[in-house]
């Protein structure tokens, strides 16, 4: 007969093996004297296993991440799980409630890991996310979209050189999955310094849901917890396909300044010569076209069709092997139309 587990310990609270708890960790006080927390909601399975976070909103307006904690936490799977999950669906409370990518110090808390307890707002709190929830991870699965008035495809940003993180990638199912340079003061760059890989999930856009992404993201969520042997396989969706890895990505900008007009969406696979966009002056005088310069696949866009110059229009990350992309595109179809995760009343 095998021991029985040790609970867990999170904020000065006990979670006992087989339960589930959220758990607010005092992050501030306003000054109005409003308490501000970090809430983490914490399942600790009945049996041992690996410590996973799942953390969204560490800037405040990429929302659909909440969307997939929330039905990440609905799932069936997780009445049987194996090991510790910890999902912090908004870090950056401060930039939740204000529709904000920042902090009231206006910095970007992706920018302040690992942070200091004594330091500013944002050190502070990234000292606490830190402390409380990576340092008592194996993994991490932290999740964002694209700004506000631009788009992403679903895909896994990878530390560079980290097979490990490949392999989960892959399991993770997303259509793309690019190699993406560690930034300092980035939660990625700070928990690998701290020996935990995290996978960074780029779905959807600012400020807004998106059911594919949602969709993808819990998908997603619930293989690599199968791949690591914290659930099961039922009730788990199986890849439609297998991600495409791209090793590059060119941003292509406005030339001039005008009104776009985009002939291409994100998850199109283009070809050299490709004609993306065409930019033309109110009067209808002037025309300048945006090409392809290579194969690849567009994995972000805008979204406004009024742009100046030098404005980001496509993200195209590059690819050699264009029946590889064409069969994730095809794969990524299938799961837009496949049945939803959940009832439907949870379609957005």
């Amino acid at each position: 007969m095998s021991p029985k587990r040790e609970s867990f310990e999170l904020g000065g609270q006990t979670i006992a093996p087989g339960t589930r708890r959220t758990v607010d960790l005092p992050v501030s006080i306003l000054s109005d004297h409003t308490p501000v927390t970090m809430s983490a909601h914490v399942v600790h399975g009945r049996r041992p296993g690996p410590t996973l976070f799942v953390s969204a909103a560490i800037h405040g307006d990429e929302v659909i991440g909440v969307e997939v904690v929330r039905r990440l936490l609905r799932a069936k799977p997780l009445d049987a799980l194996s090991g510790t999950l910890m999902a912090v669906p908004i870090v950056n409370t401060f930039g939740f409630l204000n529709h904000s990518r920042y902090l009231p110090d206006r910095r970007d808390l992706n920018r302040c890991f690992p942070g200091h307890a004594s330091g500013s707002l944002a050190s502070r709190l990234a000292n606490l996310f830190m402390e409380e929830i990576v340092a008592r991870s194996d993994l991490g699965i932290d999740l964002h979209s694209a700004a506000i008035r631009r788009t992403n495809l679903p895909q896994i940003r990878l530390n560079p050189g980290n097979d490990r993180l490949v392999e989960l990638g892959r399991a993770f199912g997303a259509p793309v999955m690019m190699e993406s340079k560690l930034r300092d003061g980035s939660l990625r760059m700070a928990a690998e310094g701290a020996g935990v890989d995290v996978l960074l999930y780029e779905a959807g856009e600012g400020l807004r849901f998106d059911e594919y992404a949602a969709r993808a993201g819990v998908a997603g969520i619930l293989r690599v917890m199968r791949h690591i042997g914290m659930i099961g396989s039922k009730g788990v969706p199986k890849p439609k396909g297998r991600p495409v890895l791209c090793r590059s990505s060119t941003w292509y900008r406005a030339p001039v300044g005008g009104l776009m007009r985009a002939y291409r969406g994100t998850g199109d696979l283009v070809e050299e010569g490709m004609l993306l966009a065409t930019i033309s002056d109110p009067f209808g005088e002037m025309d300048a076209e945006v090409t392809a310069e290579e194969t690849g696949i567009v994995v972000g866009r805008t979204n406004m069709p009024v742009v100046n110059e030098g404005d980001a229009l496509f993200h195209i990350a590059a690819t050699h092997r264009a029946t590889h992309a064409e069969a994730a595109l095809e794969a990524m179809e299938a799961e837009i139309d496949a049945p939803p995760l959940f009832d439907e009343d949870e379609i957005i």
